[in-house]
């Protein structure tokens, strides 16, 4: 029945439709159907040779592969699993002409750290991303360029501190989302600019201290959010605001101040109908431990009897300043954005750091009452800045202060109502005048009555 010569081994293999025909790399098992070469666990240090031209899937995990050239895959290729080897090095044009590939499979090369912005230009068709525990420190701009069919992006347990600017602009069909297990610190206005149709974004056991009141401005089909295990001490609710089809929040296990600043994140729990986690409290001494789901709003103390005051939309907060001051040093080229306290106040973003005025730049101080700390209120604001950006026109902009930027409001001293004479030394001469004239005039007037 079967041609003599056949071991088990190999009639099994012919009745599972492999071809022991076709050539195929040593130690490597191949088959059609769909064309499929598959090599892992064998302690390769390098891509095999011999791989068949027009082979669909390439199965290399498991190996101990270093580099990744070009020239060692077909661009016949659709998916191609590399996760788990000591991949260190690729060059950029490897994958150049993959237009078919649908998976690329990169994680758990711990030594990868650094990736070419133009590594993945041309695969349009890729809608699974593995970029998981790759010891990455930065990705940068452009990498994720034209992307468009991308659902699945896996960059969890990295090392990435911080996310540029439409970073993820071109994954127009992102649906799911993984950065948790890095070292990031701040979610930007833009970070998740473009990323109209995703549904989950997990980004919990990072070190995310600041979310900007617009960071979330395009993410209007997320059901799932997760930012448990930060260092998060205050978020607004305007962002929560942002995100109608939420579902599923957890925000547990970070450092909450229930002060003044939550006041916005405790009514919008109040209105939430969907899953939350509990959000304890470390701040003020009286309500450490509590819920703040549970805390009653009279309970939270009140900004106008505290430190921090707004006063026609301008922020006199000397534990802000602090604030920045303790984060001005960190990371400073990547210029990050500064942390605003607060929810009734809306300052624009990104903006960098408050620095020392210098040539070009306009200093703004408010004088008067200082900080608790003996500091004045600095407002420094650099000529030349980019527009922030403002989806749909403003339409989500939800602060009611807005400022021309650039601008430093010169101080306009009150004047005396018209026809009042300003009280000054020039007034001297002018009354002096006006009485010789009226003496004249009197002496005048007897030297005529004299005379008749």
């Amino acid at each position: 029945m079967f041609r003599r010569g056949y071991g088990g081994v190999e009639l099994l293999l012919v009745l599972c439709g492999l071809d022991l025909s076709l050539p195929c790399p040593r130690h490597c098992i191949c088959y059609t159907s769909p064309s499929t070469v598959s090599c892992q666990a064998h302690n390769f240090h390098a891509v095999p040779e011999g791989i068949p031209a027009q082979s669909e899937r390439v199965f290399l995990q498991n190996n101990k592969i270093q580099r990744l050239l070009r020239g060692h895959f077909s661009p016949t290729t659709t998916m191609l699993w590399l996760y788990s080897n000591n991949i260190s090095y690729i060059q950029p044009s490897t994958f150049h002409g993959f237009d078919r590939l649908e998976e690329l499979d990169l994680g758990d090369n711990r030594h990868l750290k650094v990736i070419a912005a133009d590594t993945f230009v041309g695969l349009g068709r890729l809608h699974a991303l593995h970029l998981y525990h790759c010891g990455l420190i930065s990705l940068p701009p452009g990498i994720f360029a034209g992307l468009h069919n991308l659902q699945y992006l896996y960059l969890q347990d990295n090392q990435l501190e911080f996310l540029e600017d439409d970073l993820f602009i071109d994954l127009l069909n992102l649906s799911h989302l993984f950065l948790h297990g890095n070292r990031l610190w701040s979610l930007r206005q833009n970070t998740f600019r473009g990323l109209g149709v995703l549904d989950r974004l997990l980004l919990h056991q990072n070190r995310i201290q600041w979310v900007d009141r617009q960071a979330f401005h395009d993410l209007r089909r997320l059901t799932t959010l997760y930012l448990f295990n930060n260092s998060l001490t205050e978020l607004s609710g305007a962002s929560l605001t942002l995100l109608p089809a939420l579902e599923y929040l957890r925000l547990n296990d970070n450092p909450w101040e229930c002060d003044c600043k939550a006041v916005s994140l405790w009514d919008w729990l109040r209105r939430f109908r969907g899953s939350t986690s509990s959000l304890m409290c470390v701040s003020p001494p009286e309500l450490a431990g509590k819920d703040l789901k549970t805390v009653k709003k009279e309970e939270l103390p009140s900004c106008l009897s505290g430190e921090s005051h707004v006063r026609g939309g301008e922020i006199d907060h000397g534990e802000s300043l602090n604030h920045l001051n303790r984060h001005r040093n960190h990371h400073n080229h990547h210029q990050r954005p500064y942390l605003p306290h607060g929810d009734q106040y809306s300052l624009p973003s990104p903006s960098p750091l408050p620095r020392p005025p210098k040539g070009g730049r306009r200093n703004c101080t408010r004088r008067g009452r200082k900080a608790k700390w003996g500091l004045n209120e600095v407002q420094v604001l650099r000529e030349g800045d980019d527009k922030d950006y403002a989806p749909d026109d403003g339409k989500y902009d939800l602060s009611g202060n807005t400022r021309r930027k650039n601008k430093c409001i010169p101080r306009t001293s009150v004047g005396p109502p018209i026809g009042v004479q300003r009280a000054n030394n020039r007034a001297g001469p002018h009354f002096a005048d006006s009485l010789f004239c009226f003496s004249s005039s009197l002496l005048l007037s007897l030297i005529s009555v004299i005379l008749r």
